[in-house]
């Protein structure tokens, strides 16, 4: 909120009623600056893992209609092969547990010795695989491989 109001219920409400932050007027300019920086720097870091749209060396995954793409080219994954693939795509760089992709994606409590997560990884593995392996790039040489 960018407002005239000073006194302290007025923020208190403001605040209460959902602004994420309240200047009041006058305002200096690079202070204005530096709270919408700050804002964005929290937004993008609480919304990363809401990617609507992950491109990873050939590989599309679009959130929002539940398609996978491998080099343009459809992969089909069951809803929660999809959601593995999109959770795991979200969090590329870290290390995910067995346990907490189970309980992210199945929701539930994990049990010691489920082997669930590594059967759902191994379908997607395989699949991946199939689909690279009837892919241009493959059949040409090119590419790392899967």
């Amino acid at each position: 909120m960018l407002t005239a109001k000073i006194e302290e219920k007025d923020k208190v409400t403001g605040l209460l009623i959902g602004a994420d932050d309240y200047i009041t007027k006058p305002f200096l300019p690079m202070e204005l600056v530096a709270r919408v920086k700050a804002a964005l720097r929290r937004y993008t870091k609480y919304n990363e893992m809401l990617k609507e749209e992950i491109y990873i060396d050939g590989l599309e995954i679009h959130a929002e209609t539940h398609e996978c793409l491998l080099y343009e080219q459809p992969i089909d994954l069951t809803p929660l092969e999809f959601e593995i693939l999109l959770y795991l795509a979200n969090h590329r760089g870290s290390v995910v547990s067995s346990e907490e992709l189970f309980e992210k994606v199945w929701k539930e409590k994990y049990l010691e010795n489920n082997n669930t997560v590594m059967v759902h990884i191994r379908r997607i593995r395989e699949k991946l695989r199939r689909r690279y392996q009837k892919s241009e790039i493959y059949q040409n040489g090119v590419g790392s491989g899967l």
